[in-house]
């Protein structure tokens, strides 16, 4: 059975650092396309990054410049590296695996900028 799992989230102050991870299981992690959405609260889910199978990759624009997805086929994991945080940014991020009709997400990672 397909799953994905979330990691990394916490309580970080702004312009810090944090990197969240996707580890997934139950599919051949390669040939998904794999991104990471966001909701913040009373907000729509937005897409925040996406990358294909051969690693190319598109950003929102609130985002461009500061997060950086990227993909460890061999570990099957994805990744959200975000750098200068905004309070902003503060959200449950969620990991989306897609495959044609095939659309898997996780359960989500609560991200906090906060001083």
């Amino acid at each position: 059975q397909a799953q994905l799992v979330e990691s990394g989230g916490g309580v970080v102050q702004p312009g810090g650092s944090l990197r969240v991870s996707c580890e997934a299981s139950g599919i051949r992690f390669s040939v998904y396309e794999m991104a990471w959405y966001r909701q913040a609260p009373g907000k729509q889910r937005e897409l925040v990054a996406h990358i294909n199978s051969g690693a190319a990759t598109t950003y929102a624009d609130a985002v461009k410049g500061r997060f950086t997805i990227f993909r460890d086929n061999a570990k099957n994991t994805a990744y959200l590296q975000m750098n200068s945080l905004k309070p902003e940014d503060t959200a449950v991020y969620y990991c989306n695996a897609v495959l044609g009709l095939i659309n898997y997400w996780g359960k989500g990672t609560l991200v906090t900028v906060s001083s």
